[in-house]
């Protein structure tokens, strides 16, 4: 079903790059030229800026999967540059993902790449301050807020919490630091350091947060995909384990598909501009779990896995 589609086309590739990181320049600097007159003015281009952001960090997602150019060397050599705009090193985050889509849904298989998740019994067998520990961490305000724009500009200049990394993607890790050390360097020389932070951590951490959400609504929803690994199938795992995100055509477009993300877990090979192509060649990869965006908001209530039931639950009562 997904083969016809895994073909990238280099025009539409090179498209998406223009009209994703030009703007995000654009912005950038009329951001710059507006601190002179009203930093509220600065906080409100933050936004589309963020936008622009989360759609470069899709991209360096694609070439990370192979599936943006046909060329191994393009592709990581485009994913390397976006980790500019992104922090996120490269070669570490491609490992990374490429572990979350091969354990995604497998009960003993979690750790990485993913988000921390327990079943309603290993709650239950925790003491009283590892289960305050893990609410904390579940919390919003945690999950979405705080703890997406600490990862992504802190913990990420580390790899003491990655131990299954190679040497050379250790190495890739403070590669991409010395480089976000000198482009900030630069541009903090160009326009001010006080003013480089004015500018440009309030769409990082917008673009952090928004991440983050769309990343835990692919995976936890109430009728998502958990096994254990003997009963654990890949392809169940991304059809039933993925949601469609039905979101609006603007959010669709700033997000590039990754709401299909069921029709990507299936075929990580797919560019994000042919997923949309291949659902719906595809009758079968259309009765899939649906969120919409409003029906979305109600999955950050959802912090366990009940093994019993099949599906994920609230805190409430678990204690």
């Amino acid at each position: 079903m997904t083969t016809p589609f895994r073909e990238p086309k280099l025009r539409r590739s090179l498209f998406q790059l223009a009209v994703s990181i030009v703007p995000f320049c654009l912005l950038w600097t009329l951001m710059w030229f507006s601190l002179r007159y009203s930093y509220a003015i600065v906080l409100v281009l933050a936004v589309p800026a963020a936008g622009f952001l989360v759609r470069l960090f899709i991209l360096q997602h694609d070439c990370g999967h192979g599936s943006f150019f046909r060329s191994k060397a393009a592709n990581d050599a485009l994913g390397r540059m976006l980790s500019l705009f992104t922090f996120t090193p490269y070669d570490r985050w491609r490992k990374n993902h490429a572990i979350h889509h091969a354990t995604s849904g497998d009960l003993d298989r979690r750790g990485c790449g993913d988000v921390h998740l327990l079943t309603v019994g290993e709650y239950r067998n925790r003491s009283a301050i590892r289960r305050l520990m893990y609410r904390i961490h579940r919390h919003p305000l945690i999950l979405f807020g705080i703890g997406p724009f600490i990862y992504f500009v802190v913990f990420q200049r580390f790899t003491f919490h990655d131990p299954h990394l190679s040497k050379k993607e250790r190495a890739s890790v403070y590669w991409t630091n010395l480089a976000l050390f000198a482009a900030i360097a630069f541009l903090s020389w160009l326009v001010g350091f006080k003013e480089f932070l004015l500018i440009h951590l309030p769409p990082m951490a917008i673009a952090a947060s928004v991440g983050a959400w769309l990343f835990y609504v692919q995976h936890h929803f109430e009728s998502t995909y958990w096994k254990r690994n003997d009963r654990w199938d890949y392809f169940q795992a991304g059809l039933a384990g993925s949601s469609l995100y039905d979101l609006p055509a603007v959010l669709r477009w700033f997000t590039a598909n990754i709401g299909l993300h069921h029709v990507h877990h299936l075929d990580s090979q797919i560019p994000n501009y042919r997923l949309q192509e291949c659902m719906d060649a595809n009758p079968e990869l259309q009765h899939v779990a649906r969120l919409t965006l409003w029906g979305s908001l109600s999955c950050a209530s959802l912090r366990l896995w009940d093994e019993e039931k099949s599906e994920m639950v609230g805190l409430r009562d678990r204690d």
